[in-house]
């Protein structure tokens, strides 16, 4: 049985062998044949390739061959042309020899010739040379011979002078000295009037056109600031609801009242005006507040010295706020901007503020406008006018404890403050204190003058009106040829009688002009003097 089994694996070992090597066998074969048909198709793709490298290499060896062929033909028509050009250059430039030769032989020929000419010229010249010197020779001598005949009849001639000056001066009377004298003195006379002639046509025109050109832009602005004007008090009227008020606002012994004045430093007078109390003060920040205190003390009803004392500081630290409201108020009015709050303070205080009666905020204001018209008209810096205009009556309002003009104080503070030097210079400039660097500083004096002597805008009290008249006419007849002064017009004008012996019509429109210099000089006034000389000659006789 087990041998039977191992027969049967044997065999069928034997028969795996067997087909399996066939299988073997075939498959290799297969694998050869494949093996050779890939190896056949390399070698027909190597052909088909190596074809068509070498298709290739022969075209660009073909290219390479035709590129050099056309970079040798172009070398050699360069070299061609290059060889052409040489050529024609070596033709050229022995052409131009040629040329050049023949040109230098034409020119040393024709130079030969015209130095055979000019040879003999200088023989003709010499020959007249020399005829001219004999010539010149008999005209010195002919000159010598004038000479001394001319000396000769010179001499003549001034004995002639000589004797006809002597019979001159013995039928005038005269000696030469006075009779020069007397030419010199007559033609100095001609020349003096003819010079005054001269000035008062030129002086003439010149007032006409500046004259014509100033009244346009100064009316011009007036009108369009005219604005109305009254004149500061000294006083502020309180009404009272009744009579019994005066009592209390006396108070026991006069307490209240005494109270009311110390702490307000003001004058209350309390008379027979009917429901009525008077603030008397120069000073209108003062008046103010002891107005407004007393309207509240009177509206509380407690009235005695220390409620006085209180409401008269409540109500000066609410001026003193409303003092610097008023400052930017006007800034803002007025378009200017960036102002230390110091001067706005100032500003401010210009409300409670007068000169010769007239609030000096309000002249401020209306200065700034005229300021900033003027400036418009005539090419300047608007702004900076308008600001020096407001700012030119601030030193009015510095502590009194400080001394010195107001224009100089408010230069100062505009210094310190770091204002534009144009304002500062207008500020201080404005009452001629200091000297004019601007036409800026000259609007804003001009300015200054036309508010204040507006008709209403000022006051001013009898004496210094009496003084400044008599002022006036004194200074009009301190010059030579002058009989009477008048000041007429409130000092508008002053009338100028002169002696008409001593005083032509041209010498009188040389002394208005004087006149009105000293006076312009010498003297502060507002607005404009006006001078008018008068000449006048009477020839009266009687028949008898």
């Amino acid at each position: 049985m087990e041998t039977s089994t191992l027969l049967i694996v044997l065999a069928a070992s034997i028969l795996g062998f067997v087909l399996s090597y066939f299988i073997a066998t075939k498959s290799t074969k297969q694998q050869l044949t494949n093996a050779e048909e890939r190896a056949q198709e390399i070698i027909n793709d190597a052909q088909q390739k190596a074809e068509i490298l070498k298709q290739e290499k022969l075209l660009e060896a073909k290219d390479d061959l035709s590129k050099k062929r056309r970079q040798l033909e172009e070398d050699h028509n360069r070299r061609k042309e290059k060889l052409q050009g040489i050529e024609k250059q070596v033709k050229s430039r022995e052409e131009n020899i040629e040329k050049n030769l023949s040109k230098k032989l034409e020119t040393a020929t024709r130079r030969e010739k015209d130095l055979l000419i000019q040879q003999k010229e200088m023989e003709k010249k010499v020959a007249q040379v020399e005829e001219q010197r004999k010539a010149t020779d008999l005209q010195k001598k002919q000159i010598d011979n004038t000479k001394s005949s001319i000396e000769q009849q010179k001499k003549v001639v001034d004995d002639l002078v000589a004797e006809q000056n002597h019979r001159l001066e013995r039928i005038s009377g005269m000696s030469k000295d006075d009779a020069r004298k007397f030419l010199m003195e007559n033609m100095v006379s001609e020349a003096k009037l003819e010079c005054a002639q001269q000035v008062k046509d030129i002086r003439d025109q010149a007032k006409l056109d500046s004259r014509r050109e100033a009244q346009r832009i100064i009316v011009q602005a007036i009108q369009r600031t005219a604005s109305d004007h009254s004149v500061e008090t000294t006083v502020s009227v309180v009404n009272l609801a009744s009579e019994d008020m005066k009592g209390r606002i006396i108070g026991r012994e006069g307490r209240n009242i005494r109270a009311f004045e110390a702490a307000t430093g003001v004058d209350v007078i309390v008379d027979d005006t009917p429901e009525a109390v008077i603030i008397s003060g120069f000073d209108p920040f003062r008046r103010e507040v002891a107005r407004i205190a007393l309207e509240r003390l009177m509206h509380d009803g407690r009235i005695h010295p220390s409620r006085i004392e209180e409401i008269v500081d409540k109500v000066r630290k609410e001026l003193e706020e409303d003092i610097i409201r008023t400052g930017n108020n006007t800034l803002l009015e007025l378009g200017i901007g960036n102002v230390h709050a110091e001067i706005v303070k100032l500003i401010g205080k210009m409300k409670y503020r007068s000169s010769y009666g007239q609030n000096v905020l309000n002249h401020s204001i209306e200065v700034s406008y005229l300021c900033g018209i003027m400036a418009r008209e005539l090419g300047l810096d608007a702004n900076l006018a308008r600001r020096a205009g407001l700012m030119h009556d601030m030193g009015k309002c510095v502590d009194r404890n400080i001394e010195g003009p107001h224009a100089l104080l408010g230069f100062e503070i505009a210094k310190r403050y770091k204002e534009h030097p144009i304002v500062c210079n207008a500020i201080g400039a404005h009452h001629e204190d200091i000297e004019m660097e601007t036409p800026i500083a000259v609007i804003v004096q001009a300015a200054d003058a036309i508010s204040g002597a507006r008709p209403g805008a000022r006051r001013e009290s009898l004496e210094a009106y009496v003084k400044r008249l008599d002022t006036l006419e004194t200074l009009a007849r301190s010059f030579e040829g002058v009989a009477k002064t008048y000041a007429i017009q409130a000092g508008r004008e002053v009338r100028v009688m002169v002696e008409p012996e001593r005083v032509d019509d041209l010498i009188a429109d040389q002394l208005a002009h004087d006149i009105a210099e000293k006076i312009q000089q010498e003297m502060e006034y507002p607005g404009q003097i006006k001078v008018t000389v008068i000449r006048e000659r009477r020839s009266v006789g009687y028949a008898k």
